[in-house]
């Protein structure tokens, strides 16, 4: 399964946000990356270096490969509506955010592990497929043998984060995809406009 490997300080710095969560290292150096630092000139952005920014900082955010991501805009444009905010809203259908949103991963890529090693189950079925597209109404939930599991049951205890799309049952340790999520909804910050303009060129 291809994903991202590399450094991801490096990463959020590049972005001037902490786009993988919570950084100590981030936060010792909120600058750009680079050997010279804060002191590097840097010259106004054209607008094409300001969409690509934005569209990989999208990417790295939800932890989608250039392909996939492409082919989610392709999805988003076929569909009637802003394409900018369905293009979104795709990425949070995903199995491996939802997973991460409902607070049962600690990070999308944790997510991402437990998806893939078949831990988590929809409508009562395992899915290993991270990229898995969810509906509204579905059942996303740990599988009976994996609940135990020390870094779902870590992450549970730390879970604060509440959204309105979803619900989440304690107890029965499963979520429920109550609807899409408007695009108000998502507190990420990208600004998905500037992916439409880059992908519409």
């Amino acid at each position: 399964m291809a994903r991202y490997t590399g450094p991801k300080t490096k990463i959020a710095r590049k972005f001037g946000e902490p786009i993988f969560g919570p950084d100590k290292s981030f936060e010792k150096k909120n600058y750009p990356p680079g050997q010279h630092g804060n002191n590097r000139r840097r010259g106004k952005k054209s607008e094409y270096a300001v969409q690509l920014q934005e569209k990989q900082k999208a990417k790295y955010t939800y932890g989608i490969l250039e392909k996939q991501f492409s082919n989610l805009f392709k999805k988003a444009q076929r569909r009637s509506g802003i394409t900018g905010e369905i293009l979104l809203q795709l990425c949070e259908a995903r199995l491996d955010n939802v997973v991460y949103r409902l607070g049962i991963a600690p990070s999308r890529s944790a997510a991402r592990q437990l998806v893939s090693h078949r831990h988590i189950t929809v409508n009562g079925s395992l899915v290993n497929i991270p990229s898995y597209s969810l509906n509204p109404g579905d059942v996303v939930g740990v599988r009976e043998k994996s609940k135990s599991l020390e870094v779902i049951e870590n992450s549970l205890a730390n879970r604060n984060a509440v959204y309105e799309w979803m619900t989440w049952n304690n107890d029965t340790k499963q979520g429920t995809f109550v609807s899409v999520p408007e695009r108000i909804q998502i507190p990420e910050n990208i600004n998905e406009q500037f992916i439409v303009e880059l992908y519409s060129k």
